[in-house]
């Protein structure tokens, strides 16, 4: 088909390649779809092989107006089914993604089977998107898939250096009561510590790669000609305050899953819902059936956490100390360098009670009548999803912003209890029986259903994320919707 009679603006999304930025990009492009876009995706190689593997191939062949389109990562090859070592990552798209890009969106406007490239939507974290975009001379914006309070957290990083705090002289830090130390001076974050800043702040040298990386691409997104936040006023007002301040061209159309309620047919012609890089198990679903309202426990560490062996059977036993229901998605790679291995006892003490399983569509295990609760290591799709579905939390953050959610979770907005870095079972034991049955368990539950109708209201018709979505389309894409 030539295109060039009946053009249709066309965006080329282009997502930091792990499961917590792939899924919000393709929240948003679906319904960048619905709304008469032209859409390419843009997925690494590697990434593109896991979609094949979990959901067929079928998946990745899309639509006539929404395709899939490759580059490479510059890293070994590998099969390996899971997240890719991060900071090697980093390294190597920082290094090695600009000339594939610009190749391909290239190749993509001399086509006549698609139209031209009207604009890249290049990740927070993927600033060779934007090169491409000025290069070619293509209009750019950029997701910024993480919470606006973490956005804020990534830029105290260089104040943090001038101000002699960074780097860390040794190793001590971690145990001598160093981060406990209270920042007054960032005016941006109330009552925060140095622990609750993204956890790449812990280094005793400025050229640890995540420290770098994060720091220039969260300042770099800022300078962007307009930015998308995957969040909502009334929750990360603060920080969105203060990132307006900065930028206003900010566009906060979040969550995007609520969002999405308002594009029943954004689904319609793709094989598979959601975005998942692992093989989903609908059976878990299921087994949610069989129980009481509000009685069983949901945990999962997201797509990149991964613990010690040690760490993860004092979970194990805390949650089945606890005699308590639980769903756990327990991912093959959580264990640092190990397969798992759970001792036949503890499955059989959890016998009737417990679900272990891999891998599941996550929003539809929190939106289930049964979900009581969300143990979870506050990645913001994670954060978003307990909001929307009313579902308190209990925080184990592993790294990146998920301290600083974790901090502003159990405080700011009250919905969610701290687990000790180093697990004790006896801890998760009483934590998770509070949570579930206690006094406090109840006050966050409904602290929690009162953010809910918040998120709700704001991607409404009329709501505030809901109106952000449609000049987002009109500001930036110059498209008008009819």
């Amino acid at each position: 088909m030539d295109y060039l009679e009946t053009p249709k603006p066309h965006i080329v999304c282009v997502p930091f390649p792990a499961q917590g930025h792939v899924n919000p990009f393709m929240q948003l492009a679906k319904l960048l779809h619905c709304v008469g876009f032209h859409i390419t995706f843009v997925n690494t190689e590697f990434n593109h092989k896991r979609f094949v593997k979990s959901h067929g191939p079928d998946f990745v062949k899309g639509l006539p107006d929404f395709r899939f389109e490759t580059i490479p990562d510059g890293l070994p090859p590998s099969d390996k089914d899971a997240t890719q070592d991060v900071p090697a990552l980093c390294d190597s798209t920082r290094k090695n993604c600009y000339g594939p890009l610009k190749e391909l969106v290239t190749k993509l406007n001399l086509s006549r089977e698609v139209p031209k490239v009207s604009c890249i939507v290049a990740d927070g974290t993927m600033g060779f998107a934007t090169r491409v975009s000025k290069d070619l001379g293509i209009a750019y914006t950029q997701l910024w898939t993480a919470s606006a309070c973490g956005f804020v957290g990534y830029l105290q990083f260089e104040e943090l250096v001038k101000r002699g705090v960074l780097p860390f002289k040794d190793q001590s830090f971690a145990l001598d009561g160093t981060l406990d130390e209270s920042l007054n001076w960032i005016s941006e974050m109330k009552d925060i510590r140095l622990r609750d800043l993204p956890s790449f702040i812990r280094t005793t040298t400025l050229d640890d790669i995540m420290f770098d990386f994060l720091g220039s691409e969260a300042r770099n997104c800022l300078k962007s000609s307009s930015i998308i936040i995957n969040s909502f006023q009334e929750l990360d007002g603060d920080a969105l305050d203060v990132l307006k301040a900065k930028n206003k061209n900010i566009y906060n159309i979040g969550p995007l899953g609520l969002l999405g309620r308002n594009f029943p047919e954004k689904e319609k012609g793709f094989i598979s819902s959601g975005s998942s890089l692992w093989k989903n198990d609908s059976k878990c679903l299921a087994w949610l059936d069989k129980w009481e309202p509000s009685s069983v426990i949901y945990v999962n560490y997201g797509s990149i956490t991964v613990m010690t062996e040690h760490h993860l059977k004092e979970f194990a036993w805390g949650l089945a100390n606890s005699k308590l229901p639980f769903l756990w998605i327990m991912r093959p790679d959580v264990v640092m360098g190990e397969s798992i291995t759970l001792p036949q006892e503890f499955f059989d003490e959890i016998k009737d009670r417990g679900y272990v399983t891999s891998w599941c569509i996550q929003e539809q295990v929190l939106s289930h009548p049964s979900l009581g609760a969300f143990l979870t290591h506050c990645g913001w799709n994670s954060t978003l999803e307990s909001i929307s579905a009313g579902v308190p939390t209990i925080c184990w953050p592993f790294f990146a912003e998920q301290q600083t959610n974790c901090k502003y979770l159990c405080t700011t907005w009250g919905i969610g209890m701290e687990i000790n870095h180093d697990v004790k079972r006896e801890e998760i034991s009483m934590l998770v029986k509070e949570m579930m049955k206690g006094e406090k368990g109840i006050q966050l539950k409904q602290k929690c259903l009162e953010w809910k109708k918040k998120a709700i209201r704001s991607t409404d018709i009329g709501g505030s994320s809901y109106n952000n979505f449609y000049k987002l389309i009109k500001e930036v894409f110059h498209h008008n919707v009819i």
